[in-house]
């Protein structure tokens, strides 16, 4: 894990606008929907009561690969660029070494998950399912811990000092490091009709087509992972 560097930000003034969180919200959501699915269909699998073709055990574990990415990216951008924010922004008011300890502990656990998919892809079996289903509920349950925490402590302190422009390098940072084709179809996905047009509103016409193309091809992707 990257070490955080100390930043210069600009300080939020007690009338200035407060940071817009539905973006890291969506993320949030995303990842334990899609933790949640995975579990359940490769569990279904690990007790027989779906097939798994070998192709669909390609596309398990490829989604499964991706969303360890996905998951590892997301923290990353916390370690290395939002809590040096909320350091420089709140410094004393927040202690953010549990959520840091929280992100360490889930490497590992996002390395073992890559072995099973692998395992996974290569073998497709009931017994590999079961291994990979086990990991992945772990995974929920931590995640599950984790983010509720994180809401209920952080977003309070990112609102009142946090300046909308340093938010929005957070958010910059974020969508220039991952893998859109990936997280884009995910996050459009996971939001709600109201949420789903403010992020219209935020985003240029022609990454609207971009998002509509890879949604598309993104619900062909889940079509073969969750419905077989």
């Amino acid at each position: 894990m990257k070490t955080p560097q100390p930043v210069t930000v600009t300080p939020r003034k007690p009338h200035d606008p407060e940071p817009e969180l539905t973006g890291i919200t969506l993320a949030h959501r995303a990842m334990l929907t899609d933790v949640g699915r995975l579990v359940a269909v490769v569990t279904d699998i690990g007790e027989g009561r779906q097939r798994c073709s070998t192709r669909r055990a390609q596309a398990i574990a490829r989604y499964t690969d991706l969303l360890c990415e996905s998951i590892h990216h997301h923290h990353s951008v916390e370690d290395t660029v939002l809590w040096p924010v909320i350091d420089a922004c709140a410094g004393g008011v927040v202690d953010l070494t549990e959520l840091t300890d929280d992100h360490a502990a889930l490497d590992p656990r996002l390395e073992i998950i890559g072995h099973r998919a692998n395992a996974f892809r290569v073998a497709g079996d009931r017994r590999t399912a079961a291994l990979l289903g086990a990991e992945l509920a772990d995974l929920r349950n931590l995640l599950t811990e984790h983010i509720a925490e994180e809401e209920r402590d952080i977003f309070p302190v990112i609102r009142q000092y946090v300046s909308v422009a340093d938010w929005q390098v957070v958010e910059k940072t974020a969508q220039r490091t991952g893998r859109l084709t990936f997280d884009g179809p995910r996050t459009v996905g996971a939001a709600t009709d109201d949420e789903r047009a403010a992020l219209a509103k935020e985003v240029s016409p022609v990454l609207r087509l971009l998002l509509t193309v890879l949604a598309w091809r993104h619900r062909k992707f889940e079509k073969e992972v969750f419905s077989g």
